[in-house]
């Protein structure tokens, strides 16, 4: 296993649109693993290929309680949404921060997943939130667009502050 580094935020790394998977092969199967391996670490419920520097559609997900219900999805499109949820959300690229972020509340996703499948996932709750986080993060948005310009600011501070406090 490859120890993946979460970039964190302002990194423009982040900002970058993720291309899509040609083919799944054991690579983006071990990749997978390995980022379902750093967000239970971190512990996160879901981590985007682009946060670990990888610029390839993927992301991975658990919101379950017991942390053994992995979701590997490659390639997601958001087909149906429905409804509206605001919540507070974090991001491990974004350490220690929370915002409020409005989103759908039920989404039906088309994706492929570890096996090289097609598949299609109708959820709601914290799984479509979190799928939809990851989603942002796969097209280089963030929780800090949000947000006001102000508030970003402070955001930056204050995590520019907590990398040195950790230094």
């Amino acid at each position: 296993m490859t120890k993946l580094t979460i970039l964190e935020y302002p990194d423009p790394r982040l900002r970058t649109r993720a291309a899509d998977i040609e083919q799944v092969d054991d690579g983006i199967r071990t990749l997978a693993d390995d980022m379902l391996t750093r967000m239970y670490e971190a512990p996160g419920i879901g981590l985007a290929a682009t946060q670990v520097d990888h610029h390839i559609r993927m992301l991975v997900a658990d919101v379950s309680e017991q942390r053994d219900e992995p979701h590997v999805l490659i390639n997601p499109v958001l087909r149906e949404t429905d409804g509206e949820v605001t919540t507070e959300e974090g991001c491990l690229s974004i350490p220690d921060i929370y915002t409020k972020v409005t989103r759908a509340e039920s989404i039906t996703v088309d994706y492929i997943d570890r096996d090289g499948e097609p598949r299609s996932l109708s959820t709601d709750g914290m799984l479509a939130v979190c799928i939809q986080h990851e989603i942002d993060h796969l097209d280089g948005k963030l929780i800090v667009d949000y947000v006001s310009e102000l508030k970003r600011r402070m955001i930056r501070k204050r995590l520019a502050k907590n990398r040195r406090t950790r230094a």
